[in-house]
């Protein structure tokens, strides 16, 4: 059995907690109930990508909701970004 590396640090020491708790909304919005109880490996690949998806989606929905009212402060702070070199 593989050993867990995993020496990831994350960009925003307390987002953890939110973005945990989003996945749980997310998933309960899914009719996925108990999603933090339940065995991951015994839900199927699409529930399993479901939630994520829909994460993704609403996330870059309030991103772009929040540059088009100008709100860009919403945005700014969250993660370090790299713009593409022209």
């Amino acid at each position: 059995m593989p050993s867990n590396n995993n020496n990831n640090q994350p960009v925003r020491p307390g987002a953890g907690a939110a973005l945990n708790q989003f996945k749980l909304e997310v998933a309960s919005e899914l009719g996925l109930a108990n999603y933090d109880q339940v065995d991951k490996g015994n839900l199927t690949s699409r529930q399993n990508g479901y939630v994520g998806g829909n994460m993704t989606k609403k996330m870059v929905a309030f991103a772009e909701q929040a540059l088009q009212s100008g709100q860009s402060g919403a945005i700014n702070g969250s993660a370090p970004t790299q713009l593409p070199s022209a």
